[in-house]
This record gives structure tokens, sequence and C-alpha cells, in this order.
């Protein structure tokens, strides 16, 4: 009877331990989607948003001089449905990959053609258009990515910057 009680123990043990690891885990950049509107258009942008989890994210994690595709797992997608015009230069509707290229002072904003290429295998000839911006303090940390649509602008958050990026 004992030897039972202990077989019992150990597969009900087993059972609970491997019915425990078999939960559905939360990715570390979940997806995310962010919507509005601007002067009539309606923009959507997906992403995946990693978190800072204590590490050096500008000139660290997303090195400067490099294109970066604005999130994590796969390139961040723009959508609008009519012509905007972005940092004064005109963006047909349309679905794009968007990238970023980081530096100390200024970023460059990359609206690519390409919706499936990785910033590992950037082509600049898929641009559809490149617009520099200027970085901004934060007001307080964001530790995980995230796009805000405002009234006139698009702003990526993350760490202790947000990038603004004006929209008409």
């Amino acid at each position: 009877m004992k030897i039972s009680k202990k077989i019992a123990t150990v597969l009900l043990t087993v059972f609970f331990t491997v019915l425990a690891g078999a939960q559905e885990k939360q990715p570390l950049s979940p997806s995310a989607s962010s919507t509005g509107e601007i002067n009539g258009a309606n923009i959507n942008i997906t992403y995946s948003s990693p978190s800072a989890r204590g590490r050096e994210i500008w000139g660290g994690l997303v090195p400067y001089g490099k294109v970066w595709r604005a999130g994590a797992n796969a390139p961040t997608m723009f959508a609008v449905d009519k012509d905007i015009t972005v940092e004064g230069k005109k963006l047909p509707a349309g679905k794009y990959s968007f990238y970023v290229i980081p530096e100390k002072d200024n970023f460059t904003i990359i609206f690519g053609k390409d919706r499936s290429m990785q910033a590992s295998k950037y082509d600049s000839a898929q641009d559809q258009l490149r617009v520099t911006v200027k970085p901004k303090q934060s007001a307080a940390k964001t530790e995980s990515l995230k796009y805000s649509i405002n009234a006139n602008n698009v702003t990526l958050s993350w760490d202790n910057l947000d990038i603004p990026i004006s929209i008409k």
C-alpha cells in the first residue's frame, strides 16, 4: 500500500509539472498596434514591442548608424488610407515597412516599399520615403516600445526618448 501511494504521488507530481510547463509563455516582445486619425487619414502601425529590461537601448541594443526594424521579431508596418505629408514630404496611401536609423542627434525614418524585408537585408532602393527627425528626451522612461498617434504626429517612445514624426 505504501508503494502505491508513493507511485501515485510521483505520477501526480510529474503530471502537474508537465501541465505547468505546457502553459503558453508570454513572448518577451509581444505584438502591438496603434491606430489613429490625422487630418482624415487613418493610420495603423503594427509592431512587436520589446522591453528595456535594464539594457542600454540607444547606442546599445539599438546601435547608432544601423538600420533598425523599429520593433522586434519582424518589420514594423505602417499603413495609411490617404496620401499624407511626413515632415513636409509626400507619402502616398499604402502599406509600408517602417525602419529607423538612430544617431545621437538625428533619427532617419524610412518608409519601405518591400514589406517583407528584414533590417539585416535592407536595400535603400526599396525606400518610398526618407525623412530626418530630432529625438526628444521623454518626461518619463518608457519601459516597452510604443507608438502613439496624435493630432499632428506619430511618436515612437522607448526608454528615455520620444521620436516625434510630423504628419499632415
